[in-house]
């Protein structure tokens, strides 16, 4: 469930995703010890920090999300979470307009994902499975991304064109 632009080389999820097994695999080799118990103990309370929330509207539905608008909270995501509550899910904030990718690792909830561009208009949607690193991608340049339980939007009959009220207003960074 990690937000990224598309790349290759280093920057790719098939990299990232070999360069923390062979991290794991260290680790494992060398054997437990009193840090490394402590550091899988931050982690872990790392992983239950509250981050903010806010109200949105799609369309006559009122959600409740978490924001995730810092690239340690969007690698973060839902990680490691059990379960959403009932009408709850998170939202990215993302600096620039560009096309993102999310992949599942570490998510154990099955989730849709709704990729939205600056004006609030959902541009597309995708399913994600638990633990995938299957990447899905958003189809044009999206400003946010909304994860909600997997059948939450068709549920609500939200699609492609459906308009997000109440998102955060984009701090834009300077170019160059």
């Amino acid at each position: 469930m990690f937000g990224t632009r598309l790349c290759s080389g280093l920057c790719s999820p098939v990299f990232f995703c070999l360069a923390l097994l062979g991290a794991a695999n260290v680790a494992i080799a060398s054997g437990p010890s009193a840090k490394s118990t402590e550091r899988t103990d931050a982690m872990l309370m790392l992983s239950m920090a509250q981050l903010p929330r806010i109200p949105l509207q799609i369309g006559s539905q009122r959600i409740t999300v978490e924001v995730a608008a810092d690239e340690p909270s969007r690698q973060k995501g839902l990680k490691f979470r059990e379960s959403l509550a009932p009408n709850h899910g998170m939202l990215f904030v993302f600096p620039v307009a560009a096309q993102y990718c999310f992949w599942m690792k570490d998510t154990s909830i099955p989730l849709t994902v709704a990729f939205i561009d600056a004006t609030g208009t959902i541009i597309s949607m995708a399913d994600m499975q638990p633990h995938s690193l299957d990447s899905r991608c958003s189809m044009a340049p999206a400003t946010y991304a909304l994860e909600m339980e997997q059948g939450w939007f068709a549920r609500h009959g939200i699609r492609p064109g459906t308009r997000v009220n109440g998102l955060p207003r984009l701090v834009r960074r300077p170019v160059g």
